[in-house]
């Protein structure tokens, strides 16, 4: 069973997201909190294994609830649900250690599934909201561009793996579009980070976004 702490500032967002959880078998929403420092408050009284956290909170905001849970209980995965217009909140959310992004917009099975991968390690993220972080990033100079060392290591296949990852394709998505088990994406993604260096996964995506696509 994933255990999961909700927060949002909007009542409805919060009650929504608990009738969600609420029908499946294998997620259970453990508490819920509407700014940043109840939600510090209530991880230290449920233990999730996931916080579906809200960026944009009166008093202790998201990105700083973020830093401060982590910095507590490392083990927690932080789910950040993010509205295009937060692009701002974006970048240094994923400095605090957030684990993943979510549109706000995102169908309700989009929701479930990124809750079981990130309660799994894996790091998932909206298309539009990778896309996006990735450009402002790049613009920024948020990253090193990339090692032609490094890229001349990749296969074929993990060049095209990633730039599929810079497309922001989920693991299972990769799998279909490459005919690969998802097991073996996993793998491809595992060796891509240590032949790069790329800590996660927006890490690979910004390379892929700074090489191009003739990488």
């Amino acid at each position: 069973m994933i255990r999961v702490l909700v927060v949002d500032d909007q009542h409805l967002a919060r009650a929504g997201l608990r009738m969600l959880c609420g029908t499946t078998d294998d997620i259970e929403v453990v508490g819920d909190a509407d700014n940043g420092h109840a939600a510090q408050r209530m991880v230290d009284q449920t233990a999730p294994d996931v916080v579906l956290m809200d960026l944009r909170m009166p008093g202790v905001d998201g990105i700083t609830a973020t830093a401060r849970i982590l910095a507590a209980r490392p083990s927690t995965r932080i789910l950040v649900l993010t509205t295009f217009d937060d692009d701002d909140h974006l970048y240094p959310a994923l400095s605090a250690g957030a684990h993943g992004f979510l549109a706000k917009d995102a169908a309700p099975e989009e929701v479930l599934d990124a809750i079981r991968r990130v309660a799994t390690g894996d790091s998932p993220f909206s298309p539009a909201v990778l896309r996006r972080l990735v450009q402002a990033a790049v613009t920024a100079h948020a990253a090193p561009p990339p090692e032609d060392a490094a890229l001349a290591r990749l296969t074929p296949r993990e060049r095209e793996v990633l730039a599929l990852v810079g497309d922001g394709l989920s693991n299972p998505e990769i799998g279909q579009r490459l005919h690969l088990g998802v097991t073996t994406v996993k793998t491809h993604i595992a060796s891509l980070m240590t032949k790069t260096g790329a800590p996660n996964r927006v890490r690979l995506a910004l390379l892929a976004a700074r090489a191009g696509p003739d990488n």
